[in-house]
């Protein structure tokens, strides 16, 4: 099946660029005009799609290590039909893939979903340089895609040179669609995994409001809708997923410290027929009552130790929760908080072993995540695509998977049984929805115990 999907890609030359940056320009822009507009990211960054929720509706993430084409186009056809624009953020440099290849690279998304690419250059300490790099991205592959040039931190009398120098050489195979100024006011904070989270920029909504109104100024909207509409439909079998069933009830932590989750994965639980009943670990006194599974995601439970360890009435629940056998799935934040202690910070001693900061990123990228024996998600042998970001370590890692990265590199990790997984591997339930099947039925049977 094919639909109509309009759509654009901002990607960028590489990390640092500004795509962040110009992706919540362009949607607050086109937001503030009253556009209906969807956001999407490409590969399995969580931050970015926080910062798109907040402006506009978010379709979460387009993922060719975890997802076939088709499955890419099921969920930009699934979230972005019923709007007027889909915009797509890339991830790091446009041909930037697994190891030297572009495999699972932003480009792969743009080829997967036939969408128009307009890159993002980093105008900075530059002039006709800028051509020869643009030049070098839309010749290194015969089939591009990109069709359109921005460029961010770039001075107003330098970009009208440039865009009558990128219609001259280019005779208008890519269309210049703007700037963005140098708007040091604007910018986003960075941390270890990335950008600070949006829940924590106490100015984001004057950023937003400034970059919008700049956008306006300097960026060619027309020109960008104008080429989202010229996009071809979307060409998909939609993927096999799990039937409704009765309704059971999750808890999900969801604050500051754990907010890393894919919102498609819940999604398809609630699909399902689940209730996602949210709380905060940090601020609550105890889990939700009447609950039949737990969902401790990921995010950031090193800089709110000292918080979480005091709360003692939530440890004790979450404690007493897992003892009577609710079934659990602890990812990479969520997994650290069930261990002894974070940092020296005490936390719900329902694994062994103790957390630190390794000071550098450690089993960093994608991997295939493998079960050694019969576990709450999978059978012994049956696999996921997954990821691992992070920077702090636990002496206890787990060993009831194999991690495999593309390099061939395998080390074991993940605590699991019948009612939990726990470990720092972080996966999307889309790309292998037995998964989250398996999970929906264990709940379902501590639900029918417990009728």
């Amino acid at each position: 099946m094919g639909n109509s999907v309009p759509r654009i890609m901002l990607a960028g030359a590489g990390s640092g660029c500004g795509k962040t940056t110009m992706t919540c320009a362009v949607l607050q822009a086109l937001t503030d005009r009253g556009v209906d507009t969807i956001a999407f990211k490409c590969g399995p960054d969580y931050i970015d799609p926080m910062f798109h929720r907040r402006i506009t509706s978010s379709g979460g993430n387009l993922d060719p290590f975890f997802f076939p084409p088709d499955t890419m186009n099921y969920l930009l056809d699934k979230y972005g039909g019923s709007h007027a624009i889909s915009v797509i953020e890339g991830v790091m440099g446009y041909y930037d893939g697994l190891g030297l290849s572009d495999e699972a690279s932003t480009s792969t998304v743009a080829r997967a979903t036939g969408t128009p690419v307009v890159l993002v250059l980093n105008a900075k300490g530059a002039s006709r340089s800028l051509l020869a790099e643009l030049e070098g991205f839309l010749r290194f592959r015969p089939d591009s895609g990109i069709r359109g040039v921005i460029f961010n931190r770039c001075s107003p009398s330098l970009y009208p040179l440039l865009a009558d120098a990128v219609k001259e050489h280019f005779g208008g195979e890519v269309q210049p669609l703007g700037y963005l100024p140098p708007m040091p006011d604007c910018s986003l904070e960075s941390r270890h995994l990335g950008l600070v989270t949006a829940a924590e920029v106490a100015d984001l909504e004057d950023k937003l409001h400034a970059l919008s109104l700049q956008a306006e100024k300097s960026l060619d909207l027309d020109g960008m809708i104008a080429l989202g509409r010229s996009a071809a439909e979307v060409p998909f079998t939609p993927p096999k997923l799990p039937e409704k069933r009765e309704s059971v009830r999750i808890a999900v932590a969801r604050d500051n410290a754990f907010c890393f989750y894919y919102e498609e994965s819940l999604d398809l639980l609630r699909e399902m027929g689940a209730e996602l009943v949210d709380f905060s670990p940090l601020k609550d006194k105890s889990i939700p009552s009447g609950i039949h599974g737990l969902y401790l995601g990921g995010g950031y439970p090193e800089l709110y130790a000292g918080e979480l360890s005091r709360n003692a009435s939530m440890l004790a629940s979450v404690r007493e929760a897992l003892a009577s056998g609710l079934p659990t799935i602890a990812e990479c934040g969520g997994f650290m908080y069930l261990t002894e202690a974070i940092g020296g910070e005490p936390m719900a001693s329902v694994l062994p072993g103790t957390c630190r900061d390794t000071g550098k990123l450690t089993r960093f990228g994608y991997v295939n995540l493998a079960a050694k024996e019969d576990n709450l998600l999978c059978r012994a042998g049956e696999s996921i695509p997954a990821h691992e970001f992070h920077h702090w370590d636990c002496t206890e890692p787990g060993e009831k998977f194999i991690a495999a990265k593309p390099s061939g590199r395998r080390w074991a990790c993940a605590q699991a049984t019948g009612r939990l997984y726990a470990g720092f591997p972080h996966f999307h339930f889309l790309a292998n929805p037995s998964f989250a099947e398996n999970f929906y039925e264990t709940c379902l049977e501590v639900k029918r115990g417990h009728a």
